[in-house]
């Protein structure tokens, strides 16, 4: 009698059957779940998820990997890809991945809440991706992510440091450096404009230019807080410049500087001769602007190649733990800072 080829042939795991009839769904639906090609409702897509979580089935993953030995790809999430830092540390993850022959899988999370980060990275990290690059996940806490235990994960600034192999830049260092050159130049105190509560690199940039001035015995003046954009400083530069003990203003990033400076000039006030200002990050226009912006650099570029590395070591067995990689920053001096002169 003729033998059955398929007969005795091990299962080797869950497939979209077995989700699809664990969901209630059809087998449809669960490839639509899974590549995101397709909008499904809310309830359905929470109730696939939970399947495919449930049984540990991750869409495609076995039979490419057992025909290829990998993918190939680095998934890279982040919320807002756009915005400044984020776009210039995914150039630099996509440059380290090419140069490594591998490709890289851009998913965005449309709202910054702990739910779309959640369904984002457990979306992505279920596809045919080797490993997951977290670009500031700062609204998500690390017991609420389902990431496969064998994935191999680092991030960037956010929540998830010392959870996973991190790529910090040195904020902290960032922010003495600018504090003395302020200071050194002999003004009296320093305002600060701020980046948003929820972001962790705002926070500590916040919590050294307030210890600069205590340790230093200055009056610390109260902190405005904006939003990262250059609207954001406009807006309360307007109001800064009614503050007639103003001389110097330190700026969480290069991009509220530029706002800052604009509502200063339209209230009659020079930079630097009435009032210094000092950016972060040190974007392409900063060296640029009119005056030239004096600010903090911040090497996007190696952050996204340290990113690519620690994963990659993971790949290849040398077992990254929890490292945390510390980029430094460096104090770029232009022409928007000087003594004070009112």
């Amino acid at each position: 009698m003729a033998s059955n080829p398929r007969r005795g042939r091990r299962k080797t795991g869950p497939s979209i059957e077995d989700v699809a009839r664990l969901a209630g769904v059809s087998a449809q639906t669960v490839s639509r779940v899974s590549t995101g090609a397709d909008p499904v409702r809310e309830e359905t897509r929470a109730r696939v998820l939970d399947a495919m979580d449930q049984l540990g089935y991750s869409p495609n993953r076995a039979a490419r990997a057992l025909r290829n030995g990998s993918f190939g790809t680095i998934g890279v999430v982040a919320h807002r890809f756009e915005r400044t830092g984020e776009a210039l540390t995914t150039e630099a993850v996509v440059e380290a991945a090419e140069a490594q022959d591998l490709s890289v899988t851009l998913l965005n999370v449309a709202r910054p809440v702990e739910s779309q980060w959640r369904d984002a990275v457990f979306r992505l990290s279920h596809q045919a991706i080797d490993a997951l690059v977290i670009i500031r996940a700062e609204q998500v806490a690390p017991e609420t992510l389902a990431l496969p235990a064998s994935l191999a994960v680092a991030v960037s600034d956010s929540r998830l440091i010392g959870h996973y192999p991190a790529v910090v830049s040195d904020q902290g260092q960032g922010t003495r450096d600018a504090m003395r050159h302020l200071l050194g130049l002999g003004h009296r105190t320093v305002h600060h404009l701020a980046g948003p509560a929820d972001s962790e690199p705002a926070l500590v940039r916040a919590a050294t230019w307030r210890r600069s001035l205590e340790e230093q015995g200055l009056v610390v003046p109260a902190l405005w807080q904006g939003d990262w954009t250059a609207r954001s400083g406009y807006q309360l530069g307007q109001q800064l410049a009614r503050e007639q003990s103003i001389t110097a203003v330190y700026c969480a990033n290069d991009e509220m500087a530029f706002g800052l400076i604009r509502a200063l000039h339209e209230q009659g006030l020079r930079v630097p001769q009435d009032v210094s200002v000092l950016g972060f990050d040190d974007i392409a226009l900063s060296g640029y602007s009119s005056p030239p912006l004096t600010t903090v650099k911040q090497d996007f570029h190696q952050i996204g190649h340290e990113l690519v590395r620690l994963v990659l070591d993971q790949l290849r067995s040398r077992v990254s733990g929890r490292a945390r990689v510390t980029v430094p920053t460096e104090l770029i001096v232009r022409e928007t800072t000087a003594p004070p002169g009112r």
